[in-house]
């Protein structure tokens, strides 16, 4: 009976790497973890620790493969949900998510104009490339 009462009083209490995990912004709490001590994820704009609990109407500032994020928790969760129940864990800054989409759809115009290679070379290319290198040894 005394468990019982204690897990009740856990209810509000989440730990910020496992919160993050259940609303799905990274895949594992470990990197979760990690990402919370390299300083990209900040509370209430503070640095804190991956232990720290996590309240509803906390601020959460993200930098996830160069992109932005500032989330109000609205929900605690202690297990990973699907995603269209993960989404309603949280409410996003309206002007950060333009300024993160419009940051995706530059990135992406960039890699598309990256020159891609034509794949490995054929046999013909082959021994051209060892002609050529040939032909500096002498």
């Amino acid at each position: 009976m005394k468990k019982q009462a204690v897990m009740e009083q856990d209810d509000d209490k989440v730990r910020l790497d496992k919160w993050l995990w259940a609303a799905r912004f990274f895949k594992t709490r470990a990197l979760a973890n990690e990402a919370i001590e390299l300083g990209r994820v900040l509370v209430n704009g503070d640095r804190v620790k991956a232990s720290r609990n996590v309240r509803e109407g906390d601020v959460l500032e993200l930098r996830l493969n160069q992109l932005e994020y500032k989330v109000t928790v609205l929900g605690l969760a202690l297990q990973r949900r699907p995603a269209k129940e993960a989404v309603l864990l949280y409410s996003e800054d309206e002007a950060v998510r333009l300024a993160r989409e419009e940051k995706q759809a530059l990135l992406k115009a960039e890699h598309a104009s990256f020159p891609h290679g034509d794949g490995k070379p054929t046999k013909k290319g082959r021994r051209d490339i060892e002609r050529f290198k040939s032909g500096f040894g002498h």
